[in-house]
């Protein structure tokens, strides 16, 4: 028996997620069917963090186990001639037994993209929330430090999460300016359900003018999630990079040179935007340029 690891970048928009759900259209069924295909055999897969439906990857690890040998090329192009357009396999891997794509993760980032302007997208439809209404991206950035360190994230959960613990660590959260469009980035530990639309929609709230950066404090210390904001629309989120120790040799996901902050790191393939300052690239809409 060996594992493998994979690479999985998805549009989620035309998905009820990443979960298999009988008689739903889901990324796993997808992505587990196409790797059954080119193993001849039935194919498991276990990712690093389930998403919602109408939700994106660009980075999604996930792994899986067989008895069958195949070329990491063979893994990779055989499943992608099978998958739909919307769900591709950058790279497979051979993983050590004891690689977990949920458990081994250190933390995972997520990414909500807001396009701030008066008139609607045809490109960005299902790819980013769109807000027309001027958004203050540091009053929203001064919230947002509210919301970085080890903390119970209760007011931030939704009734159907089943963790555990509300308790999560948030190592870094950031909101940026590109022009029309405002970035919100989160890394953790881990996530709970809707915890990262929860805390992107308060902080939009907080753009917009609605509230103070300091109801962020309030909102955490509060621990209901009755007293926080509405939850953000899911085709804004990206669930955008995920960390494993070094030791598993995996590669990291694709960061620009020139880049002037680590939260504004994108895939090559993403168009950089005119009026952001010098050495600033940022993710617009991936795949879109």
């Amino acid at each position: 028996m060996s594992r493998y690891a994979v690479a999985v970048e998805y549009d989620g928009s035309a998905y009820s997620g990443w979960q298999t759900q009988q008689s739903l259209r889901t990324i796993q069924r997808f992505v587990e069917s196409a790797l059954s295909g080119v193993a001849d055999e039935r194919v498991d897969v276990v990712c690093a963090g389930r998403t919602d439906s109408g939700v994106h990857a660009r980075w999604q690890i996930a792994h899986f186990d067989t008895n069958v040998i195949r070329p990491m090329r063979g893994w990779v192009m055989g499943a992608n001639t099978e998958l739909p357009r919307d769900i591709s396999l950058v790279w497979a891997r051979p993983v050590p037994l004891h690689f977990h794509a949920r458990y081994s993760a250190e933390a995972r980032t997520y990414r909500y993209l807001v396009l701030n302007r008066t008139a609607r997208s045809a490109l960005a439809e299902k790819r980013a929330a769109v807000i027309f209404k001027p958004l203050d991206h540091a009053r929203m950035a001064e919230a947002a430090a509210h919301l970085c360190g080890h903390y119970d994230f209760s007011a931030f959960r939704s009734s159907e999460c089943q963790s555990n613990s509300p308790i999560r660590r948030v190592e870094h959260l950031s909101v940026e300016r590109v022009g029309e469009w405002v970035i919100i980035e989160a890394t953790a530990n881990a996530f709970l359900h809707h915890m990262m639309r929860n805390i992107a929609g308060l902080l939009i709230e907080v753009g917009k003018g609605e509230a103070p950066p300091s109801w962020a404090l309030e909102v955490r210390q509060g621990l209901d999630r009755t007293k926080g904001a509405p939850t953000a629309p899911a085709e804004g989120l990206y669930f955008w990079d995920v960390r494993y120790p070094e030791a598993f040799k995996l590669p990291g996901a694709p960061q620009p040179s020139g880049a002037s902050h680590p939260s504004v790191a994108s895939h090559p393939s993403v168009a950089s935007h005119p009026s952001g300052r010098r050495g600033l690239r940022s993710i617009i809409i991936p795949g879109l340029n």
